[in-house]
């Protein structure tokens, strides 16, 4: 049988990773997890236990499109209070996850063929998903001078139909200041291309609060998701803002292309919401593990590394120490039982010479990983 040419796109490498590291456990080895992107905590308890309450009561059927009214009204109010901005829910959309998110703006704002931008180092699954959409996807080569991040003159001379940024990003962790944000949605509308900001790792900050597009301009798609900061990756559940003309589109995209965001997950994530105590429990850890990452990472041999403002990730330059990042994570899984994934994921043409570690998981867990890189390091002569 025939494939199609759209879904000709690259496997997503931390997924191989993480089988790696699964088949290692199979085996019965002890696996430090640095690859993969999520937390180690789960859902809230609250959240948790209105699911199962509801359960008893609530056949779970289809909800409407663009979610649950109760959840749209509460992700409106999260704007208020993190952001002082006065959001209507009508504009708020729920979705299968920050990747349903995605496929819904793509599909509304681009055509066949048009060229959008991303930033490189950036998630892998942009491109992945512009590509299978018959979309053109025009890496964006950011300089370490510039924190990883686009600059407004990145976006000249390009044709671009929409630019996508990250703030906190993935894989680097850094974050774009307001004044940042602004020049860069300034120097897209003046190029005439859609903004997109992937808010994804908000509420993850450490030293700074990470500024919202929302506060800046209506006239953008804002994507986040309950994954990261709410502690929720396994049930698929995220949102999008777009500007109040553009709801009924997204709205008959939604209803052919999901029917609706998962009933279970909305009812758990409206009242993770309210879960402030445990989900700031769970920044304790990350600001520690944050800390020992800075302080081991170096030690480790590991000392040419991104700012991690936001999110769970170190973004680091390994490459005096390898031109194959893919072998390199292969080896630190076979030799030290830490799993990492290589920059390859990230960045096409310079990924073959950087690695991205996550802290996401436990404090002990991060202590091990530490340990186990620097005695790695140490045998291989690195340090």
């Amino acid at each position: 049988m025939r494939n199609s040419s759209r879904s000709d796109v690259d496997p997503f490498i931390v997924m191989d990773v993480m089988e790696a590291a699964r088949r290692a456990e199979a085996e019965g080895r002890h696996i430090i997890h640095m690859e993969v992107g999520q937390p180690g905590t789960p859902a809230p308890a609250a959240a948790r236990a209105a699911l199962a309450t509801a359960m008893e009561h609530d056949a779970m059927g289809y909800t409407v499109a663009l979610g649950l009214p109760t959840l749209r009204a509460r992700i409106a109010k999260l704007y208020g209070e993190w952001y002082n901005v006065d959001l209507a829910p009508e504009r708020v959309v729920v979705t299968s996850g920050s990747s349903g998110a995605i496929i819904l703006a793509f599909n509304a704002l681009f055509d066949s063929g048009d060229r959008v931008g991303i930033g490189a180092p950036g998630y892998p699954s942009y491109r992945q998903i512009l590509r299978a959409l018959g979309l053109v996807p025009v890496d964006i080569e950011t300089a370490a001078e510039n924190r990883l991040q686009p600059v407004p003159g990145d976006l000249r001379d390009r044709d671009l139909a929409g630019v996508l940024v990250a703030s906190p990003a993935n894989p680097t962790g850094t974050m774009l200041s307001r004044d940042a944000l602004q020049a860069l949605m300034g120097a897209a509308g003046e190029v005439g291309a859609s903004f997109i900001s992937d808010e994804i790792y908000h509420g993850i900050e450490y030293e700074a609060k990470a500024v919202s597009a929302l506060e800046l301009s209506d006239d953008c798609y804002v994507i986040n998701s309950f994954s990261k900061y709410f502690s929720m990756t396994g049930w698929r559940v995220g949102w999008m803002i777009v500007p109040e003309d553009h709801v009924r589109v997204i709205e008959r995209l939604a209803q052919n292309l999901f029917i609706c965001p998962p009933h279970a997950s909305q009812v758990a994530a409206l009242a993770a919401m309210d879960c402030v105590d445990e989900l700031e429990a769970n920044m304790a850890v990350y600001r520690a593990n944050r800390q020992l990452m800075l302080e081991g990472l170096p030690k480790a041999g590991f000392d040419r590394i991104a700012p991690p403002d936001g999110a769970f990730y170190v973004y680091a330059d390994v490459s005096h120490l390898t031109d194959d990042s893919r072998s390199f994570a292969a080896e630190i899984l076979q030799e030290a039982g830490v799993a990492v994934t290589p920059g390859l994921d990230f960045d096409p043409i310079r990924g073959s010479g950087t690695i991205r570690f996550s802290y996401a998981r436990s404090t002990a867990d991060i202590e091990d990983g530490l340990v186990r890189l620097k005695r790695f390091m140490k045998a291989r002569g690195a340090i």
